[in-house]
Formats: structure tokens, sequence, C-alpha cells
């Protein structure tokens, strides 16, 4: 039966046990107990600091050299910091110490089974990194680490991270899941600070001491008092300017857009197989990659040189235009690609260099607002009927503002064809 001497031996953990610091530019000292040390020297999670946060980023903002190692210490100091405060509210729902190490952990490992480019990676035929992290803790020594060294199941910790893996009506593994994914998760509050701070712009920061003095226990997860409302619009415009201004930036994408056929046609045609992808780093990706043939292997190079191509057609993403739509599907987009080129080469036979005309589309953004605001007068309504700008209508205009569809091709081409239709 949970007890407040239960309550008060995980307080105890998470005051007392933490003593190893770890330097990190945003948050300072992060302090990590003697076994979540070992874990961090782990070779597994050394390899997160060879891969990027921001991939091609750097290209248009230097200092955006960050890793995912990082990141993952980010994420994990703000795990704790919002554990704290939910363990010294009077309704916080029975945990356990076990579980509460299992959360920590899978704050820290959400990423380790993040590869290169990952996130833009979405619509491959390729494992979600969060299965791969899943995967990765309990079939590796991690597993061990979390059971000999720091006292917490290592399957718990992997469902925490993994929602595909079933959660057998566990209370506990459902509230810590809904707090590492959800509104104001220890991830996006890191990943908005940290990029923003390392890009040198402001748009990202968040006000994390009012953020975690705000938020408030349910069973199934976190609200927030009312005064925290402010933290959550901070939140979704930071994000919307965030894609606007450094994720989505038209270099970024251009280089994105490039990577992301190269790979797609080595996955289509047999010359690559998804798991050579799993557990590369940035270093080994590129490496493999320039090993394809040429005309896909200089797709990768010149990724790393964006501006040496140009947009020759943009036009905002229109859910209710059918052609739009059909885009969404890979190997159409591929066709349409093949059709345009083709087209070119009637008039100029040497004037696009094989599959390098590209039709870019961004995924659609989730902005998520599900999130229960409790009032004054012990009332509990949902964030989006508590008297907040974002609206329903606001929030879909985000990612409608930001989704174009881009065609890209040479700078040699877009001399000669500054303008490139679809149809």
């Amino acid at each position: 039966m949970y007890n407040s001497f239960m309550k008060q031996q995980i307080i105890k953990h998470i005051n007392e046990d933490y003593r190893f610091p770890v330097r990190d530019p945003l948050w300072k000292h992060i302090y990590l107990t003697a076994g979540l040390r070992e874990m961090m020297n782990d070779p597994e999670f050394q390899k997160l600091g060879r891969i990027r946060q921001l991939g091609p980023a750097s290209l248009v903002y230097p200092g955006a050299t960050h890793t995912r190692l990082n990141h993952s210490l980010g994420v994990f100091f703000l795990a704790r910091r919002i554990l704290k405060t939910l363990l010294y509210v009077d309704d916080c729902p029975p945990i356990t110490l076990e579980g509460a190490k299992a959360f920590l952990c899978a704050a820290m490992l959400h990423d380790i089974g993040h590869f290169p480019h990952a996130h833009s990676f979405k619509e491959l035929p390729l494992k979600d990194h969060e299965t791969l992290s899943g995967e990765l803790i309990r079939k590796s020594r991690i597993a061990d680490l979390i059971k000999d060294k720091i006292g917490s199941d290592p399957d718990l910790t992997a469902a925490i991270i993994d929602s595909s893996i079933p959660d057998g009506g566990s209370d506990e593994l459902i509230f810590f899941r809904n707090i590492l994914s959800g509104v104001l998760d220890p991830d996006k509050l890191d990943y908005l600070n940290r990029d923003a701070y390392f890009c040198g712009v402001p748009y990202g920061t968040q006000d994390i001491d009012f953020v975690i003095s705000q938020i408030r226990p349910t069973q199934s997860g976190i609200g927030l008092t009312s005064k925290g409302v402010t933290a959550v619009e901070n939140i979704l415009f930071s994000k919307y300017l965030m894609y606007k201004t450094v994720y989505w930036h038209t270099d970024v994408r251009i280089s994105t857009a490039m990577v992301k056929k190269a790979v797609y046609l080595s996955l289509s045609g047999n010359l690559i197989e998804a798991e050579e992808l799993y557990g590369m780093d940035d270093q080994q990706f590129y490496k493999r990659m320039t090993r394809l043939p040429e005309e896909l292997a200089s797709l990768i190079r010149e990724a790393e040189t964006p501006k040496k191509y140009r947009i020759v057609n943009q036009m905002a993403f229109d859910e209710s235009n059918e052609l739009h739509r059909n885009l969404m599907d890979l190997d159409f987009r591929y066709h349409t690609e093949k059709n345009l080129a083709r087209g070119l080469r009637k008039q100029n036979r040497n004037i696009l260099p094989e599959n390098h005309l590209i039709i870019d589309i961004p995924s659609r953004i989730s902005f998520e607002v599900d999130l229960p605001i409790f009032n004054n007068d012990g009332s509990i309504v949902p964030f989006i009927h508590s008297g907040s700008v974002f609206s329903e209508p606001v929030v879909r205009g985000f990612t409608d503002a930001l989704r174009y569809i881009r065609i890209i091709v040479p700078e040699e081409t877009a001399l000669k064809y500054p303008e490139i239709s679809l149809t």
C-alpha cells in the first residue's frame, strides 16, 4: 500500500542520491547518481554525442552543433525537477521508488535509439527511434546497468519511452509515459530552450522555473494551474517561431530534402538496408551514404552546401487539393519528380543531373494542447477552453502557415528555368 513512508523514500532519493555533477552550458550543473554516471559513459549513450541535435541547421546557425547527448542530459535534468515538484503535492498519484528511477532513466535514455536525420525520415519504412530506444534498453548492457547499478526495471524504462509496448493496465506506467511525452514534457522544454540557446535566437526560451512551479499532478499525467496557461501559450508560439526560423528554414529544408531523397532511393533500390542506418552516428552515416552510386552520393555531399540549390516554385500545402494530398505518398512524389525532370531534359539534355529535382513537403506538425487546467474554484477545464487566445482554429493555423510544397533544383538549372510548375 502506498503511504507517506514510500513517498518520503522517493523524495530522499531525489534530493540526496544525485551527487555527481556534469557541467551543462544551459542548465549549469546536472547531478547524476553513480549508476547514471556509469550509464552516461556507456558506448551506446556516448554515441549520441556524435549525432547533432539539429542536423543541417548548423549550416544556417553555426552555433547549432549541440548533440543528442547534451539534450538527453537536459531532459533528465528537467524530468527530475518535474518529479520533485509533483512529489511535494498532496494529491500526487501513488508511485514507487522503482518506478521513479525508471522514469528518470527513461528521460535520460529517450533518444538512445536515435540515428542521424531520424525525425526527417518518418515517412520512410524505418522504425521509430522510440521503438529502437526500447529495444536497445532491453537488449544491451544498459539493461544490466538499470537493474544492478540503478535498482530499477529496464522493461518499465523501455515501456515509458515506447508507447507501442502494451501498458498492461499499469497506472504508474501511464502516468510516467504521459509526463515524458505531452504538452509540457521535459523533452520539449529542453529542446526549445537548448536549440534557441545554441542557435543564438530568443524564440524558444521558456521560463522554466515558472512553468514547473505551476505543474500539478493528475491521475494520468500532469496539468497546470490557471496561472500557468501563459506557459502553454509561450510553448505554442515558441514552437511555431522555432519551426519558422530554425527547423524549417529554407536552407535546412533543402538539405534535409536532399538527404531524404538519397535514403528513399537507396532503400527502395535495395542499396542499403534499414538495419544499417540504426546505430549510426553522423560520421558513419556520411561515410556509408557517400559510397553509394554517384547520383545518390552527390546528393549527400551537396546537402552540406544547400545554397548551391534553389527553390523554383513554392506554394502553400492545401489539404483539399488532390494533387497535394497525393504528393504525400513518396512513390507518387518520386514519379512526379521524374516527369518534371524529363520535361526539362526534352528542352536541354544536360540541364539536370539524375534525381536532382526534388519536391519537398514537410510533415504536418502537431501542436499539442490536450492539457487540463486547474481553476482557482477547483474546477478543471481543457486548455482549449481556458480562455486562451489559442483556440483550435488558431492552433490549426500554425501548421497551415508553415507547410509549403517546394520544387528544388541545382542553381545552374534554376538560372535557365527560374520557375517550374507542378503541372
